[in-house]
């Protein structure tokens, strides 16, 4: 399938909490695709979107921190989530956002270290989750998506903490 373009900020769509996934059926499965195909049509390095980015507001999210080569082999590789939720949490860490729904502006970002997600497989099936690090970041980057908060949202200061992506 061709890749969906991707919505950008200020659309309304991306302030909008998403509805739950009631049963995961070939309609999900195919979102999973479409988000994929997506997620390679864009920008190298792009590790993760999640379904309001390309207009389905369903809490679907996909990650894969192993596409970005300074994080290749670490994480849990490509992860297929429906209704992800962090059920646990410790620890902070400052780090570095973009994306591709505000694809000028990164931004230095408070996140969890460690996270537990809980949410279910593309075949319907329970999976939980531990993660660390960037993996962690990328989660719950994409989670806030599924409710309706950009990491605008989440920059403490825009004076300090906003930053406008250089031109290539």
């Amino acid at each position: 399938m061709p890749a969906f373009p991707v919505i950008l900020y200020p659309d309304p769509r991306l302030k909008m909490a998403c509805e739950s996934v009631g049963v995961v059926d070939d309609a999900v499965r195919q979102l999973i695709q479409d988000l994929l195909d997506t997620m390679d049509a864009g920008p190298p390095r792009t590790v993760g979107i999640a379904a309001p980015q390309i207009g389905a507001m369903t809490r679907v999210a996909i990650v894969d921190i192993g596409r970005n080569p300074k994080h290749e082999g670490l994480g849990h590789g490509y992860l297929a989530l429906v209704n992800p939720t962090i059920v646990a949490h410790t620890g902070e860490q400052i780090g570095r956002e973009g994306c591709l729904s505000l694809p000028d502006y990164t931004a230095n970002i408070r996140r969890w270290e460690r996270i537990t997600v809980e949410a279910l497989d593309p075949n319907g099936a329970p999976v939980r989750i531990e993660s660390e690090g960037f993996e962690a970041v990328v989660l719950q980057h994409e989670i806030d998506h599924l409710d309706g908060i950009l990491f605008l949202d989440r920059v403490a200061n825009v004076k300090t903490d906003l930053f406008q992506r250089r031109k290539k």
